[in-house]
Order: C-alpha cells, then sequence, then structure tokens
C-alpha cells in the first residue's frame, strides 16, 4: 500500500513559510567572538551503568532505548546519555557494550530512574547483561537489587569478588545485574551557546563542537544530537511552567524583546554538558569551544547560559578553560562520534 499525506497548495505555502530560516544578513563580522562570560552548572547525583550483549548492534539499542527521554530534570525524571562505546576487552564479560551515564538531583531519585530504566529497556532487550561502572563506596543504591524479584522466586544470586550479582531467568536466558551501583557527586548544566549566519552551516559546526566534545571522557550530552534549540529560561508568564523558552536567543522575537544575538545572527543551538565531575565538564567546554572557532565561515559568536550566579554553584568561565586547555588533543573513541 502506498501511502501519502495531502493538502491543499495554500496549506503547503502556509507550512513552507513557518519552515523557512530567518532572512540573511548582508554583512558579518569576522572571526569567532567567545563572550567572556560563564556557565553556571550545579551538582546531580551520577551513576555509570555498564550494558554488554552478544553484539555491538544490540549494545546500542539498549543504550540508546534506556537513554530515551533523559534529556532534562524540568520533566524527566533523569538526564543520561550514552558516554562511550566499550569493546570486549574493557567490559565485565568480554562482549562489546557501552557506558551510560545517568544523572539525577538525589540518590533516592537516581535509585528509581535506574531501576526502572533498567528494567524496562535493558532487561526487556535481548541478550543484556548490566553492570555497575563506578567504585562502590558508602553512597550506593540498588539497582539489581530491585530488579531479582521480576524472577518471581526462581531468581538467584552469585557473589564474585565482593560483588553480588543476581540471575533473574527471562525468555532467552537469563538477565544478569548488578546488585548495587556505585555513585557520585556529579555536575550537570555546563553548556555552550553557539550562534551563527547561515542556519545549514551552523547546525554542522553545532555537530562538529558535539564530536570534539563528545570524545571527552566522563561527559554525555544529554539532548537530541548532543544539542537543543529549544534552550530554556527559569521561570514563564504561565505559572505552572517552570521553564519556557529562552526569547533572548530567538530570532524570530528579536525587534520586541530583549536579546542576546546580533544582527547577522539568523539562528543558535545550546549544547549542555553533564560530567562526573567539574573538570571533565571544563574539559568538554574547551573541546566545544576550540571546534567553533574552528569554523569562522559559520559561527559568528559564542556565549553560555547563566543567571548570575543564582542557579548554581560552579562558574564555568569560557576564557578560563580556553587557556588552561588550549593544547589538549582528545583521542578519537570508537564509534563515539555517531552516538
Amino acid at each position: 500500500m502506498k501511502w501519502s499525506f495531502e493538502c491543499d497548495s495554500g496549506i503547503k505555502m502556509g507550512l513552507r513559510s513557518m519552515t523557512e530560516t530567518i532572512p540573511q544578513s548582508e554583512s558579518r563580522p569576522s572571526g569567532v567572538l567567545v563572550l567572556d562570560t560563564f556557565a553556571e552548572a550545579f551538582p546531580m547525583t551520577a551513576a555509570r551503568v555498564i550494558v554488554t550483549t552478544d553484539t555491538p548492534a544490540w549494545a546500542m539499542v539498549a543504550g540508546q532505548t534506556m537513554t530515551g527521554y533523559a534529556t532534562s530534570v524540568i520533566s524527566c525524571d533523569a538526564e543520561a546519555g550514552i558516554e562511550r562505546v566499550l569493546t570486549p576487552g574493557e567490559t565485565p564479560d568480554g562482549r562489546p557494550g557501552i557506558s551510560v551515564l545517568v544523572f539525577a538531583f538525589s540518590r533516592d531519585a537516581l535509585e528509581k530512574a535506574l531501576a526502572n530504566r533498567v528494567g524496562q529497556c535493558v532487561m526487556t532487550c535481548p541478550t543484556t547483561a548490566c553492570y555497575n561502572g563506578l567504585p562502590i563506596v558508602e553512597k550506593t543504591i540498588s539497582v539489581g537489587g530491585k530488579l531479582r524479584y521480576f524472577g518471581d522466586g526462581w531468581q538467584i544470586s552469585k557473589r564474585i569478588g565482593g560483588r553480588r550479582y543476581w540471575r533473574i531467568p527471562v525468555m532467552d536466558g537469563e538477565f544478569l545485574c548488578e546488585e548495587t551501583f556505585g555513585t557520585v557527586k556529579g555536575v550537570a548544566g555546563g553548556n555552550i551557546i553557539l550562534m551563527g549566519t547561515e542556519p545549514a552551516a551552523t547546525l554542522v559546526a553545532a555537530e562538529s563542537a558535539v564530536a570534539a566534545m563528545r570524545r571527552c571522557p566522563d561527559v554525555i550530552l544529554p539532548f537530541p544530537g548532543g544539542m537543543a534549540r529549544s534552550g530554556s529560561k527559569v521561570g514563564s508568564k504561565y505559572k505552572s511552567l517552570k521553564a519556557s523558552t529562552n526569547t533572548a536567543f530567538a530570532p524570530t522575537l528579536r525587534g520586541v524583546v530583549v536579546t542576546e544575538m546580533p544582527p547577522e545572527v539568523r539562528c543558535a543551538y545550546e549544547i549542555v554538558i553533564d560530567g562526573l565531575t567539574l573538570e571533565a565538564v571544563e574539559r568538554a567546554t574547551a573541546a566545544g569551544l576550540h571546534s567553533a572557532r574552528r569554523n569562522e565561515e559559520s559561527i559568528a559568536l559564542v556565549t553560555s547560559g547563566n543567571y548570575g550566579g543564582k542557579l548554581g554553584p560552579f562558574h564555568i568561565r569560557l576564557h578560563d578553560v580556553l587557556e588552561r586547555y588550549a593544547n589538549e588533543n582528545h583521542p578519537s573513541k570508537e564509534g563515539q562520534d555517531s552516538l
């Protein structure tokens, strides 16, 4: 059967006009300007999840499913993303795998989100096993310890090297999941905002920045493709909303609201960074800034979002990280650029 969508020419013209890009500016200054400002980040509790499967393809399926609907704790139960692809030599059971980082505001919230996501998205995926990826210290959460009850009394445990693993019978054999996961106090909400003169070229430059930042260890970029086109500000004219569109970076509102966009800029993309440490977020920020500066034909200006120091205690100054990590080279990780 051939499917088609029919609409009259008037509707087509109207839809086309709403999706067209902002009219081109006649001139723009040369070079990429990085503003002397800071990104305002805040603490969140984090865990690392190692998922293995029989094939790299199924590992990626499990990781992508587990990290769905996990862009921002504004509306999601957690912020999550695939950190990197793991070779069989890097995983506990010698199979292909992926590493996932998950962030939430508290250990209780993280435990609930992680148990739900592993139970519904990893255990259900063919051939998976799930392991803790952080040191076990005082502050831990239970994952396999909660999911074991799915075995309806047929689950069994095995202790190896001082760690307990649960074997849960499922339809293709057993799902193996580590009982306890370590947590750390991570840093979330680091960000850079890339502003460009040509929307298509700006998106390509943002993709390059995302690829550079994903080569950095211990970080994730939780938004779709690593970036957000609907950056938000705190609050709204509507009392029920915690956040609303960041009007200062909306080109169609230029002239009717206070704007942060120079006349030649036609679009902006925000890249949000969550990391296990402040240093990891700073290094990823620097990698994104250096990448943006190499795209001066499409990127005119780079800045970051902050709320005057009122939102979070971590202030990541763009000029400082550019200088401190000026000569760093982040080696490519297998499969990383395509996450």
